[in-house]
């Protein structure tokens, strides 16, 4: 199962909020420009962010801000804000084949190895904050 793209679209939208809070009104219909989607998308990630407490969002065309420190938000923040996936990272097929040896066991065997491959993936997230992922872009902006 993939995880959604409301995660990229979100980090997109941080990315913009901080790059161009002090220039421009980042706006939904600003924001969508840049991460390419219908404004609409944006204003459900800035609903999302805002209830993780990262952003505010001020009235009518004021725009959006970043109201946490970035060093403190990471990609899993992010990740779990956005509620991206839908279950959990693997979806098991329906219905092994109880009969079968494989069938049987097939959930037995592989369940935790999924598992701990989504708290791995979890962790590397915990990882990453938006400090670190604006200091990354600066390098390819100066450019």
């Amino acid at each position: 199962m993939k995880i959604t793209s409301r995660f990229t679209v979100a980090v997109h939208t941080l990315l913009v909020i901080h790059m161009f809070e002090k220039e421009y009104k980042t706006t939904s219909e600003f924001i969508a420009s840049s991460v390419n989607v219908n404004p609409v998308v944006i204003r459900r990630t800035l609903q999302r962010l805002k209830s993780a407490g990262f952003i505010e969002v001020k009235a009518g065309s004021g725009g959006a801000s970043i109201i946490k420190d970035v060093q403190e938000i990471t990609l899993y923040d992010v990740y779990v804000a956005m509620d991206c996936l839908e279950g959990g990272l693997f979806h098991f097929h329906e219905n092994p084949n109880p009969t079968c040896p494989v069938g049987r066991n097939i959930h037995t065997i592989l369940d935790m190895h999924l598992v701990a491959s989504q708290i791995a993936m979890e962790n590397e997230l915990k990882k990453v904050t938006l400090a670190d992922l604006i200091t990354d872009l600066e390098k390819y902006v100066k450019q």
